[in-house]
């Protein structure tokens, strides 16, 4: 495995890319559409996505609304809602399905934010993994005597640089996060 810096980054930031979706999907007060992002039905026999069955809209700040395009998929979409297990009671209205958001309880919040803490530890993992291959690379390089000890130094300082960077940046979202789910 030769290092390779620019793979290096592009995998920290997957992984705070990864954690950025995690994090919009964990509810706060307020309706957002990434919440249904998990939400699947079955319809033609088969699971499907709720973006690919219907239009998921926030038309309030304390609802999302769910427009099913086939009607009859609507018992469908409504039964994948109630599985996902995500705290939300659905209204049918013909077509669109109404989901207005409950009040968090203290209890809730608190779930909310340790379950946004875990996924910023998952974060760091996979970064400190990343930053584990890109050391062994490097000394693998120097061992095949392709780069001298002085430049296996020189990068390692980056990649530790870099590691300590997507570090910060995943413990300020986490952190935003945390302040939205216990303000709101």
């Amino acid at each position: 495995m030769k290092y390779d810096k620019s793979d290096i980054e592009r995998r920290m930031d997957g992984a705070v890319e990864s954690l950025k979706g995690d994090l919009s999907g964990l509810r706060t007060g307020r309706a957002n559409t990434a919440l249904l992002d998990p939400v699947v039905a079955e319809v033609y026999g088969a699971m499907m996505p709720l973006s690919q069955i219907a239009t998921v809209s926030a038309p309030e700040p304390r609802m999302l609304s769910v427009q099913v395009w086939d009607k009859s998929n609507v018992s469908a979409v409504e039964k994948g809602i109630s599985k996902a297990n995500l705290g939300l009671n659905p209204m049918t209205d013909g077509q669109t399905i109404r989901l207005p958001m409950p009040d968090l309880n203290e209890e809730r919040r608190k779930e909310l934010a340790k379950l946004a803490g875990e996924y910023g530890e998952k974060a760091k993992v996979a970064i400190r993994n990343v930053r584990r291959d890109g050391m062994e690379a490097l000394k693998e390089d120097e061992k095949k005597k392709e780069i001298s000890e002085d430049d296996r130094k020189r990068m390692e300082d980056e990649v530790q640089k870099a590691t300590d960077a997507h570090v910060s940046e995943v413990d300020t979202a986490v952190e935003k996060k945390v302040q939205e789910i216990l303000t709101q």
